[in-house]
């Protein structure tokens, strides 16, 4: 369904951001009287606009108002054009917050400043700023790979590396960094052009037990694509699903600038596609891209984004004229560009959620006098950024009556589903889905998934059986095709082990696999894994023999969750069986398989079975580790491997001399 929003208005008044930059009293810029929520944000608002004209001036501001509020003071520094400007702001805060910190440094960081950056943490380690914390490991290597310095930011890793493998009180094994440090570090490596590096850091988290998440693969795709190798990087892209790793707005872009540039019409076509189906908002870059493969020829699925190619013409811009910067005159909009200073209103969708939680009457006027320019984009940030489900609900009714040209569109019925969903508000759902389907509105593929998938969290078992038989209907009527049906199958089986209901789960597969749907590897570990942990050994038996009648090959993490089964059950004879078919097909077990089942071998009496598992396990498996402990229901250790040999063999050469 396309939207359309003829009318041009301001995303607030720009009279009144005007009206802020003359005088700065200290009322308008401490704003913590007795005002609503969302009058409030909107001060702050109009405060953040007056301080971000201000700046851009040719005579930046030295007559700052205190003390300043907390909340502007961050805003502000993130919006300043210049480092220089944002340390000359920092230094006229009189006691600077924690955030304010951050938002300094960040900035400092993204300006490749490094000698200010290195100042500004040592100031903070040495207490310079009491009123905030000193940054943690990770926001300073966050903020040194932002600036480039490849050295820093691994002598931090290792020094990060070197504490988190420190064993603790609660366990005899170390642990491992997070996700997102080895992302930041995989991702330097990368622009870096350090190739082997790079490669070698994704093997290093997959060996450590860290969780790959869409930025790792978003790393991963960019890297490909920079270096030459847009095909490998395409069937990484398409591989994600399978391994129930979302795909990202940046994906897009990074892929659809590839092959707008290369002219690649046919493969642009079935990305957009496959972003319809996500239910992706384009971006910036993806919006351009599409325009320029539209010159082309014209690409089916774009309809609704024709609005978004041209967002400017519905929110007009906040102007100040150079030249009469001091009596804040708003210039016409025929004067020269050169002359004239001109930013988009302020917004930040998540403060303004926030501002608007309690859905007070006072609030809600305040948010209809403010005559925002509702889009579906801006509909869906604020929606996302609700953390009660009964403000969604009350914005999402509202902002269908609000005067204007918007209604809502299969993005925003998608985003408020899966609000109802994840909350439990099933007859809502049920509403909602009628009402698209009776509009012949088809809600993306990727909602359907995570309405089953949120049903799952709360415990709605019945509800998301009923979505996933209406799936085909939801998403327009046309079949789901084999990989899909796939996908949802393992999500309506995994919501059924979430609500306690493993036998029914089992029955409906068994009622699956009976119409063509067979389950892959993730899906018969995550059952088995529950089964298992029921202490219910028959079920797990049936489930291993569906494995190998799917013509499945068990992997290490199969092997590993059936083995601690038969010897938490005292089964260690089963489990000695099961150890060496594992063996024999060439899957090395990892430490504490081994430990486990040498414990139970000796407490059941068996010592010689005991001595020579201990002496089969003197070697483990070298490359990629095969068993995958936390990915249950996600991935397996052959999609690791697939993507692995992908990177890996794009850049052979480098890794082989690494």
């Amino acid at each position: 369904m396309r939207c359309f929003f003829r009318r041009r208005r301001l995303l607030y008044s720009s009279s009144s951001a005007v009206a802020a930059l003359r005088p700065f009293s200290n009322s308008a810029s401490n704003p913590s009287d007795s005002v609503g929520q969302v009058a409030l944000y909107f001060r702050r608002a109009r405060l953040i606009d007056a301080l971000r004209l201000r700046f851009r001036s040719p005579d930046p501001p030295t007559d700052l108002p205190q003390p300043l509020d907390s909340f502007v003071a961050v805003h502000a520094l993130r919006s300043i054009p210049s480092p220089d400007s944002a340390l000359s702001f920092f230094r006229s805060l009189p006691s600077p917050s924690t955030p304010i910190l951050h938002a300094l440094a960040k900035r400092l960081a993204l300006g490749r400043r490094l000698a200010d950056l290195r100042s500004l943490l040592d100031a903070a380690d040495a207490g310079s700023f009491p009123s905030s914390l000193p940054p943690s490991p990770l926001d300073r290597l966050r903020w040194l790979a932002a600036a480039g310095d490849l050295a820093a930011v691994l002598d931090l890793w290792s020094s990060i590396r070197s504490s988190s493998s420190e064993p603790n009180r609660r366990s005899s094994r170390g642990s491992h960094p997070c996700t997102e440090s080895y992302n930041l570090v995989m991702g330097l490596q990368a622009d870096a052009g350090d190739h082997s590096a790079a490669v070698a850091t994704f093997s290093q988290m997959i060996h450590d037990g860290a969780n790959p998440n869409s930025r790792t693969y978003t790393i991963i795709i960019h890297h490909l694509v920079r270096s030459g190798n847009l095909e490998e990087a395409a069937v990484v892209f398409y591989l994600l699903p399978s391994m129930r790793i979302p795909h990202t707005s940046k994906q897009y872009e990074v892929l659809a600038e590839a092959y707008a540039s290369a002219g690649l019409f046919d493969e642009f076509q079935r990305l957009v596609k496959e972003m319809n189906s996500d239910g992706i908002l384009p971006g910036r870059a993806m919006r351009a891209a599409i325009a320029k493969m539209s010159a082309v020829g014209p690409i089916e699925g774009t309809e609704e984004f024709v609005e978004e190619l041209c967002p400017n013409e519905r929110i007009e811009y906040i102007a100040v004229s150079s030249e009469e910067e001091d009596d804040c005159a708003v210039e016409d909009e025929h004067e020269g560009e050169h002359d004239r200073i001109r930013l988009k209103p302020w917004m930040d969708p998540i403060a303004l959620a926030r501002a608007m939680e309690d859905w007070a009457p006072d609030d809600v006027a305040e948010l209809e006098a403010a005559r925002l320019v509702w889009t579906p984009r801006l509909v869906c940030k604020l929606l996302r950024a609700f953390k009660k489900p009964e403000t969604a609900w009350d914005f999402f009714c509202w902002v269908a009556y609000q005067p204007g040209d918007f209604v809502h569109d299969r993005r925003t019925v998608s985003r408020m589903v899966s609000i109802l969903a994840r909350h439990g508000h099933v007859e809502l759902v049920r509403r909602l889905l009628s009402k698209v389907k009776s509009e012949g509105i088809a809600l993306p593929f990727a909602t359907v998934r995570l309405l089953i998938d949120f049903y799952g969290l709360s415990k709605k078992a019945n509800a998301a059986i009923e979505v996933f038989r209406e799936a085909h209907s939801i998403c327009g009527g046309a079949p789901l095709p084999g990989p899909r049906r796939l996908l949802l199958c393992s999500s309506l089986l995994r919501t059924m082990v979430k609500c306690r209901r493993g036998y029914d789960a089992l029955d409906l597969m068994e009622e699956m696999m009976a119409e063509g749907i067979f389950p892959d590897v993730q899906t018969f570990s995550g059952l088995i894994q529950y089964f298992a942990g029921a202490g219910d050994l028959r079920s797990v038996h049936k489930l291993f023999g569906m494995v190998r009648q799917c013509g499945l090959e068990p992997d290490a993490h199969m092997y590993t969750i059936l083995i601690q089964a038969y010897c938490k059950q005292e089964r260690a004879a089963l489990a000695l069986t099961l150890f060496r078919e594992m063996r024999y097909s060439g899957i090395a077990p990892d430490g504490v398989t081994k430990a486990l089942l040498v414990k139970s071998l000796w407490k059941e009496g068996k010592l010689r079975e005991a001595a020579m598992v201990e002496g089969m396990c003197d070697e483990f498996e070298r490359g990629l580790p095969a068993a995958s402990p936390g990915h249950v229901w996600t991935v397996s250790a052959a999609d690791f491997k697939r993507v692995y040999d992908i990177y890996a063999d794009c850049f052979a050469d480098n890794v082989g001399q690494a």
